[in-house]
């Protein structure tokens, strides 16, 4: 608490009317693994403090890792800078600080450099085989204690905890290269399968060798988990903004209390389901995070938004202001963007077994790369399949496919799901938003092949 006192006792001192201190403190474990061995191993400590003041409606912010400079930045920080007329103040309290079930693990704040290597071995071991050729990826555990404080008196504290793996097999046995990915995410070291993450990479390989050329067309497209948490994260997360959905460069502007997409669709901001790496019980501003609901029976519901695009637009914060770490966990930027902690779909009543069984002319995806934005406002997206792709003619897998490009729209992807999976997995993509996500069918998506 000396920091907080301190940089607050300045800001009264200097007549700021009102003054915030973010500290976060985090321990990083990082494994890194190449040419199918451990290539590096780094554990490293961080401190980072992050510094708003608002004073006359004007905003000014500051950011170090060297807490010796706090006193010196908050004597220049209350004079120029633009008025916020909107603006309406800080929070003055949580409402809770009791700290949610399964996001915090002990063993893995204490975990040593070693026992980190041996799981990535795990990791590694189950993912060879003779015809895998290189074996390549990540383990990242982090430990974190998140702090905020106020001159409205608010006061939060939340440590937590985090792990993510990722395996990438390669193989050169066939007629081209092709690999698989094996990726797991979660809060606790029970929840994290080491195995899973190495056989998931190995099995998507082995499946994708002697792939054929996949002509262009029209497809029903059944997309694994990672590949929908890579287009919620990319495309979808973006339209349901509340700035974004104000200023009209949202795909989905206007239609609140429309229906946007197929009625099976559920799509929730989850900030407390459990194992989720963005769960938490307060957002990065103090407020108190709660379930919101975008996409209810395909209709669309809501929007989220932080304290500045919630005032600015003469609306209340959701609870969704974000500070974002990397590789995982929260930062103490002094700038909190407006994010979804747990985007998430809710589970459907369809195994992939089943829905492989209703496709008659499709592709099962496993892997998206390189999914970007073409037109925002139209929904307009691009994305390529590179790896896990299976030919599906008649309700059965005929064999594996060479890489296609997909250039679709989200509203209409969204119209056109036709199952939902029954099985729901967290997936996180490369410092981008968490997302917990069964498998869907898409219909009518139209493939190229690159």
């Amino acid at each position: 608490m000396y920091h907080f006192e301190r940089v607050l006792a300045l800001s009264r001192r200097l007549g700021i009317d009102e003054c915030e201190l973010t500290i976060v403190e985090k321990k990083i474990t990082t494994v890194r693994i190449t040419d199918s061995e451990i290539a590096e191993i780094k554990q490293g400590i961080e401190r980072d403090f992050g510094i708003r003041t608002i004073n006359q409606k004007r905003i000014f912010t500051y950011h170090t890792n060297n807490e010796e400079k706090l006193e010196g930045a908050i004597e220049n920080m209350h004079t120029g800078g633009k008025t916020r007329e909107f603006w309406k103040g800080l929070p003055h309290e949580i409402s809770t600080t009791e700290r949610l079930e399964g996001t915090f693990d002990k063993r893995l704040a204490d975990i040593s450099g070693a026992k980190a290597a041996d799981i990535a071995q795990e990791m590694i071991n189950s993912a060879l085989n003779d015809k895998i050729s290189s074996i390549s990826g990540s383990l990242n555990i982090v430990s974190e204690k998140f702090e905020i404080c106020n001159s409205n008196g608010l006061y939060g504290s939340d440590s937590a905890t985090y792990m993510a793996g990722m395996i990438n097999s390669e193989s050169e046995s066939g007629s081209v290269p092709v690999s698989g990915l094996g990726q797991e995410c979660c809060r606790t070291l029970d929840a994290f399968s080491a195995e899973n993450v190495g056989a998931d990479a190995k099995d998507m390989c082995l499946g994708s060798i002697n792939p054929k050329i996949c002509e262009g067309g029209r497809y029903t497209l059944i997309l694994e988990p990672y590949s929908v948490g890579e287009l919620l994260a990319f495309v979808a997360s973006p339209n349901f903004g509340l700035k974004t959905y104000s200023e009209e460069r949202s795909c989905l502007a206007g239609r609140r209390g429309e229906q946007v997409a197929a009625v099976d669709l559920n799509l929730v901001d989850d900030p407390h389901i459990q194992q989720g790496i963005g769960t938490r019980p307060f957002d990065g501003e103090g407020v108190k995070t709660k379930e919101n609901c975008l996409i209810d029976g395909g209709t669309f519901r809501d929007v989220f938004a932080n304290l500045y695009d919630g005032f600015k637009q003469e609306a209340e914060s959701t609870g969704n202001a974000s500070r974002t770490g990397v590789p995982m966990g929260r930062s103490a930027d002094p700038i909190p963007g407006s994010a979804p902690h747990n985007l998430r779909i809710k589970a459907g009543d369809k195994s992939i077994e089943e829905m492989i069984c209703d496709t008659r002319h499709g592709l099962l995806v496993g892997r998206l790369w390189y999914t970007y934005a073409l037109n925002p406002i139209r929904g307009d997206f691009s994305c390529t399949a590179r790896s896990g792709i299976r030919m599906i003619e008649d309700g059965k897998i005929t064999g594996p496919a060479r890489p296609v490009r997909i250039v679709h729209s989200l509203p209409a992807l969204l119209w056109n799901i036709t199952g939902i999976g029954d099985t729901e997995k967290n997936v996180l993509q490369w410092a981008s938003i968490p997302s917990v996500t069964p498998a869907i069918s898409v219909g009518n998506v139209p493939v190229a092949p690159t």
